[in-house]
C-alpha cells in the first residue's frame, strides 16, 4: 500500500460541495503525481461507474472508484470534508471520501490491497481515527496500515483486525475459501478455519458464543459482488462477517471481485444452513447453492443491514424454505441481473425487454433483406415465385426475390422469438419451448405481435409454477428435458388456441385497422408522440417501446402504408439527439468539455447510423438540458415525417437506407429541422447556466461515459 497513497494524495480540508467536484479535486492530485494521464477521461470513467450505482455508504463514507485506461498505477486519494458531500447514501452526506483509481489491467495483488482497504472501512476505530487525524502524513500512514488507530479496546487488540496493516487482509479479499468445521463438532468459536495460505487476520473467531457451547452454531455461506469488483464486494463481505461474529453465526464469504474468485469448498456449502447473495452482477456458478434457504439482495444491503439478512436467512431455515432445485437454481436472466426486492412492474418490464432484445436482430436482418429485395427487384417483388422454382443467376429480379424471401423467413421468427425469450427471461431455459410454441400458435391464429407478448408471459408463468412443485427425486433428472416442455407446451397451446387466442386476434386486427385509418392531424400527433418516446431515454425502455411498436407494423411481407410511415418517423426521431449533440459541440465547443467535444465527433457517425446511444454521454452529464431539448427536436422530426408522408420498410440503417425511403428529400428535411431545434435549445440552455463551482466556464463537469463505450450496440439492441 505504501506506493498507492502518500501525503500528497491526502486533502484533510476538502472544500468541494458536490461529488463531481470532490472527484475532480482528488483526481487533480493524482494527475500532479503522474498517476493519471488524462484528467477528463479519468473523471468520465469515474462518473460512468457512479451512474451504475451510487458509491456513498452509511456512516459518512464515499468511495468513488473505477478502472480506467488513464491510470498508470493503482492509486488511492483521500479527502475529508467538514460540510459533507452527498454520494447517495441513505443516512446523509459523506465526510470521508476515498477516490480509488485502478489501471484497466491492474494485477490481482494491487486490487487485493485496494479491496482490503474496503474491508477496513467497516472498522469503526479506523474511520474514527481518520476523522481525528491532524496531518496528511499521519492519515496516509493510517490508510497504509503503517500506523494503528489509537482508540482500541482490549477486545479489539485481541482480534487484531483494526491494528493490522491494510495489506494483511489480502488473502481474504482475493476470495473467501474458508472451511467450516465438520458438522457436529460443536466448534462455536470459529468463523470457519481458513486454508493454510490465508493470513491469520482472517481467522478471527466470532465475538459471541451460542447459548449452549455444545450446540453447533448456525452456518451461513455468502457471495458478494459489485459491478467494478473493487470496493463494495469486499465491504459487504466484511460487514457480513462482522455481523456474524456478533450474532454467533459462522459466516464464510466468497468474494467474486477483481482481486480474484476462489470458489468455496463444496464441503463448506454442503454444511451451510443458509445462503446470502449480496450482489449487483450475476452470481457465478449459482447452482452450487441450490436447495438451501436463500436471501438474495443487492450488494449495498450486505453493507448496510447485514444483521437483518442473517436474521432473515435464519427465519427461512426455521420455516424450511429452500431455493429451487439444481436445474433451476441459477436463477432467471432477470433475477441474475437485478435485486430480488424489485417490484413486479420492474420485473415485467425486464421480461418484456428480454424478448424484445432477442427479437431485434431478426427485425434488423429480415427488414433490411426485404428492403434490399424491393430496391433490387422493384415493388412487385413480393409477387415473385419461390426461388426454389425459378432463379436465374444473371437476372436482378431473381436476386431481389432471393433477398426478399430470405428476409421473409427471418421475419417469420419474430413473434416466436419474442414469446420464447420473454418466457426465458422469466423461467430461464425451461421457458424456451412453451414460449416458442405459443409464439408460433400466435402466428397461426393471426394474433400477431400482441399474441406473442401474451404467449411469452403465459409460458413463463406456467413454467415458474411447475418449478415450484415438490418433485420426487426420481423425476428431477427428466424434468427440464421431458416433463416441463410437455406439460407447459400443452397448457400454453390450449390457452392460445381455445381461451385467449380469438380475443387477442381481434385486438390485433383492431390495432392494424386503426393504424391504417390514421390520416391528417392524428397521424402528425402520433409522429410527435413517437418522437418524444424515442428521445426520452436514448435506447432505454421507453425508446424500445416506440421502436418495437414501429417494427411490429412492418414485420410482415406486405406492410401497410401507415406502418411504413410510423417506422420512418421513429427512425428519423432517433437520429436527432446524437446529430444535434455533434452539431452543438461544433458550433459552440466552448460550452463542452474536451471529452465531450471528442464524443461529438463520434456522434456524427452514430447519429447518421440511427444509434441514439451516441447522445448518452451528453445526457448523462447534463440530463436536465440535453434530454428535454432532444425530446422537442425528436417530436418535431416525428411530426414532420408523418406530415410529409415519408415511408420506410427497413427497421434500421439511418442515412444508409435513404434510397429505400419514400419522399427521401422531405424526410431529410424533417431530420435537419429536429437537429437544428435541439442544437439551438442545448446551446441556449447551456449558455444560461451558472458556472460550476471549482470549474472554468470552458470545463464543466465531466460526462458520464464516452461515446465509444455507450454506442457499441444499436438503438434497439
Amino acid at each position: 500500500m505504501s506506493d498507492m497513497i502518500t501525503a500528497d494524495l491526502v486533502d484533510l480540508d476538502l472544500s468541494a460541495d458536490t461529488k463531481e467536484a470532490a472527484a475532480r479535486a482528488l483526481a487533480e492530485r493524482m494527475v500532479a503525481q503522474g498517476r493519471v494521464t488524462d484528467l477528463e477521461g479519468f473523471l468520465a470513467d469515474v462518473a460512468a461507474r457512479e451512474a451504475q450505482m451510487p458509491t456513498g455508504l452509511d456512516g459518512g463514507i464515499g468511495i468513488p472508484h473505477c478502472r480506467s485506461a488513464h491510470v498508470t498505477e493503482p492509486t488511492l486519494a483521500f479527502g475529508r470534508s467538514a460540510a459533507g458531500i452527498d454520494f447517495g447514501a441513505a443516512d446523509g452526506p459523506a465526510d470521508l471520501i476515498f477516490l480509488i483509481a485502478a489501471p484497466a489491467g491492474a494485477d490481482d495483488a494491487h486490487l487485493t490491497i485496494l479491496s482490503s482497504l474496503a474491508r477496513q472501512l467497516m472498522n469503526a476505530e479506523f474511520t474514527s481515527a481518520l476523522r481525528a487525524v491532524g496531518d496528511p502524513e499521519t492519515a496516509a500512514a493510517l490508510i497504509r496500515g503503517d500506523e494503528a488507530p489509537s482508540a482500541k479496546t482490549a477486545e479489539d487488540t485481541s482480534e487484531d483486525t483494526a491494528a493490522a496493516p491494510v495489506a494483511a487482509s489480502t488473502g481474504a479479499a482475493a476470495g473467501r475459501t474458508a472451511h467450516t468445521p465438520d458438522a457436529g463438532t460443536g466448534d462455536a468459536g470459529t468463523g470457519g478455519a481458513t486454508p493454510e495460505s490465508a493470513p491469520a487476520a482472517d481467522t478471527a473467531p466470532p465475538t459471541a458464543e451460542p447459548a449452549d457451547s455444545g450446540e453447533r452454531p448456525f452456518r451461513v455461506v455468502a457471495v458478494t459482488s459489485c459491478p467494478t469488483g473493487i470496493a463494495h464486494t469486499y465491504m459487504a463481505a466484511e460487514s457480513l462477517e462482522n455481523a456474524g461474529r456478533e450474532a454467533g453465526v459462522e459466516v464464510v464469504v466468497e468474494t467474486q471481485g477483481s482481486a480474484g474468485f476462489a470458489r468455496l469448498d463444496p464441503a463448506v456449502i454442503a454444511a451451510a444452513d443458509g445462503v446470502i447473495f449480496a450482489h449487483d452482477v450475476p452470481v457465478r456458478d449459482k447452482d452450487r447453492f441450490a436447495g438451501k434457504p436463500t436471501v438474495d439482495v443487492g450488494v449495498k444491503a450486505g453493507i448496510n443491514r447485514p444483521a437483518e439478512l442473517l436474521a432473515e436467512v435464519r427465519e427461512k431455515a426455521a420455516r424450511g424454505e429452500a431455493s429451487a432445485p439444481a436445474h433451476a437454481s441459477a436463477g432467471t436472466p432477470v433475477d441474475r441481473a437485478g435485486d430480488s426486492t424489485e417490484g413486479y412492474g420492474t420485473k415485467l418490464r425486464k421480461w418484456l425487454m428480454s424478448g424484445v432484445s432477442y427479437m431485434v436482430p431478426f427485425v434488423a436482418a429480415g427488414g433490411l433483406l426485404i428492403a434490399l429485395g424491393f430496391a433490387i427487384g422493384g415493388y412487385k417483388i413480393n409477387k415473385a415465385p419461390s426461388v426454389m422454382d425459378h432463379f436465374v443467376w444473371t437476372q436482378a429480379d431473381s436476386w431481389g426475390a432471393l433477398l426478399f424471401q430470405i428476409g421473409g423467413v427471418a421475419f417469420g421468427f419474430l413473434v416466436p422469438v419474442l414469446a420464447g425469450y420473454i418466457a426465458y427471461g422469466m423461467a430461464d431455459r425451461p421457458g424456451l419451448v412453451p414460449g416458442f410454441v405459443g409464439g408460433a400458435i400466435s402466428l397461426t391464429i393471426n394474433a400477431g405481435f400482441l399474441g406473442g407478448l401474451a404467449a411469452g408471459l403465459i409460458a413463463g408463468g406456467v413454467v415458474m409454477a411447475i418449478q415450484k412443485l415438490n418433485i420426487p427425486a426420481a423425476l428431477r433428472g427428466i424434468m427440464p428435458v421431458v416433463v416441463i416442455p410437455l406439460i407447459s407446451s400443452a397448457i400454453v397451446g390450449f390457452l392460445m388456441f381455445v381461451v385467449i387466442g380469438k380475443p387477442i386476434a381481434s385486438a390485433q386486427k383492431g390495432l392494424t385497422d386503426w393504424l391504417n385509418g390514421l390520416t391528417g392531424t392524428n397521424a402528425i400527433l402520433l409522429g410527435a408522440l413517437l418522437g418524444l418516446m424515442m428521445c426520452f431515454d436514448l435506447g432505454g425502455p421507453v425508446n424500445k417501446v416506440a421502436y418495437t411498436f414501429a417494427t411490429a407494423g412492418i414485420a410482415v411481407s406486405d406492410p401497410s402504408d401507415s406502418a411504413m410511415k410510423i417506422m420512418a418517423a421513429v427512425m428519423a426521431a432517433g437520429m436527432v439527439p446524437p446529430l444535434a449533440m455533434a452539431l452543438a459541440t461544433t458550433v459552440r465547443g466552448r460550452l463542452f468539455t474536451q471529452t465531450e467535444r471528442e464524443n461529438g465527433k463520434a456522434a456524427w457517425v452514430l447519429g447518421a447510423s440511427f444509434i441514439s446511444e451516441g447522445a448518452i454521454p451528453f445526457a448523462a452529464a447534463d440530463p436536465l438540458r440535453v434530454i428535454p431539448s432532444s425530446m422537442v427536436g425528436g417530436a418535431l422530426t416525428g411530426a414532420l415525417s408523418m406530415a410529409f408522408g415519408a415511408t420506410l420498410r427497413a427497421p434500421h440503417g439511418g442515412i444508409f437506407v435513404v434510397p429505400l425511403i419514400g419522399n427521401p428529400f422531405l424526410y431529410l428535411v424533417a431530420i435537419a429541422a429536429g437537429v437544428c431545434v435541439t442544437t439551438a435549445l442545448v446551446v441556449l440552455l447551456k449558455g444560461l447556466r451558472k458556472p460550476v463551482p471549482g470549474a472554468t466556464a470552458t470545463d464543466p463537469a465531466a460526462p458520464a461515459a464516452t461515446a465509444p463505450k455507450e454506442a457499441k450496440q444499436p438503438i434497439a439492441a
